[in-house]
This record gives structure tokens, C-alpha cells and sequence, in this order.
């Protein structure tokens, strides 16, 4: 067997940079700032069971690995998508038996809560009820329509947002110093990664590891990493867009206050940031 096949492969970049504290989350300063609710419950002491809500990459799981480890709570985490009730019972039993056996307390967390159906959602509530699990679960819908009254009486909602555009250049200098130090980017080429990132820390960090791979290939020959490199080494990047879902809603409601409030060029921007997106032009044009 080649040395090929015997080397460790690299953690993914996203994983690699994921905040192990508070202090080193980019963004969501309404939540964690001084004073604000997140930072409050971390300080505390005891945590609470809470549903954060916000577009991918923004942070969701890391703020629940973050609970479990200043809590000290075993972590166990589900997907809606592949879960069920049977794997909600296996977490259950195994939350039990951590508490019995070592007195450490669980916390569940479930990527995608709005894909549970009704029961399966109903099978959580007996033990958010309690207090065996410390319950977070995370969603890109509003919990208000996909999440049972049940269950959402139970957790604090907390609304997370998209990072900014100085949020996203602080995470690619951190990204850049861990992956590429030895390789300068031009301002242009920054602009157009956290274009193409259109707030989403994930996509950005992912984006900057594909230029890395790029480079890598490409050896000593490069030099810098300027627009064009950028523009060649990466596929066209599709805008945030949901048909029907709280994007789609949020935006086609900013071009209506444009259009209203006689804004041509927001109108324009709305307008072609759908289009960008996916939505249909015969919608739009009515």
C-alpha cells in the first residue's frame, strides 16, 4: 500500500475552526454580547432547554456543543432527517444510564427539529418534562409553524442570524491564517469569497478550502490569490433561496417595501437576487 493511502486525511476546515468558547464565536452579538440572553444563561450556570433558529451556517450546532461543554453534560445528537422514535428511545435509555452510572446530566440535540412529525416530537416531552435531557434543537423554519405547542412551551426560541460582511471577513482571516498563511489574497478576491458566502460561515470556510486544494495542486506557482483565481477555482455559488420558506418570504416582502416606498435600484437589487436565487420570473413580474 502507498504512503497515499496511509495518510491521515485533514479534519474539514469548518470542523477544524469550530469555536471550543463563547469568546471565539463570530457573530450573533444580540445573543452572546455582554448582557444579552445566551451570554446570561452560559454565566448562569444552569442550562435550559432552547430551540435556535436561523439560516445554515450561523452557528446552531456549535452553540449546542458549546452548552454541553460548559455544563458538562454528555452530548448525544440527532438528525430529524434519519431519526425516529426508536432513536429517540436509544438516546433516552443511554441519557438514563449516564445519569445513573456517573451523575452527569444529557444533552440532546436534534439538527432539523421541523422534520420530526407530531409524534415524534410528542416522544421527546416526557423527558425535556423531567429534566432527565437538556433539550436544543435546531431549525431553518419558524418553530412556530414546524415545532408542537407542546415542546415549544418547553424551550426558550432564540433567533439567530446571518453573518455580516465584517463577521465574515473576520472568520476568513482567521481561516486564512490557519489554512494558507503563506499565501496573500487580494482585497478583491476577499470581497468576492464573502460574496459567494452570502452570510453563511460554513459555506465561507468551505469556499476557502477549496481554494487551498486549488493551490495545493498548483504548487509554488502561486504566488496570490487575486479575483480571477477565485472566479476559476470555484463553481457558481447559488444565493440563499427557498421557494415558500421564510427566505423566500422575508425577501419578496423587501422588494414589495421598495417598490412602495419608489427605492428603483433596492427594487432592482430584490428583484435580481430572486432571480439569482431561483425564483420564478412570471411570480416576480406580477
Amino acid at each position: 500500500m502507498t504512503d497515499l493511502f496511509k495518510t491521515t486525511p485533514l479534519p474539514p476546515l469548518a470542523e477544524a475552526l469550530r469555536p471550543s468558547t463563547l469568546d471565539e464565536v463570530i457573530g450573533q452579538r444580540h445573543l452572546l454580547g455582554p448582557g444579552k440572553p445566551l451570554r446570561v444563561a452560559f454565566e448562569s450556570g444552569r442550562p435550559h432547554s432552547m430551540i435556535l433558529w436561523g439560516p445554515p451556517g450561523v452557528g446552531k450546532t456549535t452553540l449546542a456543543r458549546l452548552t454541553a461543554n460548559a455544563f458538562d453534560c454528555a452530548f448525544i445528537a440527532l438528525s430529524a432527517v434519519f431519526a425516529g422514535v426508536k432513536e429517540i428511545r436509544a438516546a433516552m435509555e443511554s441519557a438514563q444510564l449516564t445519569l445513573d452510572q456517573h451523575q452527569q446530566r444529557t444533552l440532546l440535540f436534534v439538527d432539523e427539529i421541523h422534520r420530526f412529525n407530531k409524534s415524534q416530537q410528542d416522544a421527546l416531552l416526557p423527558f425535556v418534562e423531567s429534566g432527565l435531557v437538556t433539550f436544543i434543537g435546531a431549525t431553518t423554519e419558524n418553530p412556530s409553524f414546524e415545532v408542537n405547542s407542546a415542546l415549544l412551551s418547553r424551550a426558550q426560541v432564540y433567533v439567530l442570524k446571518s453573518l455580516s460582511s465584517p463577521e465574515l471577513k473576520q472568520l476568513f482571516m482567521r481561516a486564512h491564517a490557519h489554512a494558507m498563511p503563506d499565501i496573500p489574497f487580494e482585497d478583491s478576491a476577499i470581497e468576492t469569497l464573502i460574496t459567494h458566502a452570502d452570510g453563511d460561515a460554513r459555506r465561507l470556510l468551505n469556499l476557502v478550502e477549496q481554494i487551498r486544494n486549488a493551490t495545493s495542486g498548483l504548487g509554488a506557482s502561486v504566488k496570490t490569490i487575486d479575483q480571477t483565481f477565485i472566479e476559476n477555482a470555484l463553481s457558481t455559488q447559488a444565493r440563499r433561496f427557498d421557494k415558500g420558506g421564510d427566505h423566500f418570504y422575508d425577501q419578496i416582502s423587501a422588494l414589495h417595501k421598495s417598490v412602495r416606498g419608489s427605492n428603483p435600484d433596492a427594487a432592482l437589487y430584490w428583484f435580481c437576487r430572486m432571480l439569482d436565487g431561483g425564483a420564478d420570473p412570471r411570480y416576480l413580474a406580477r
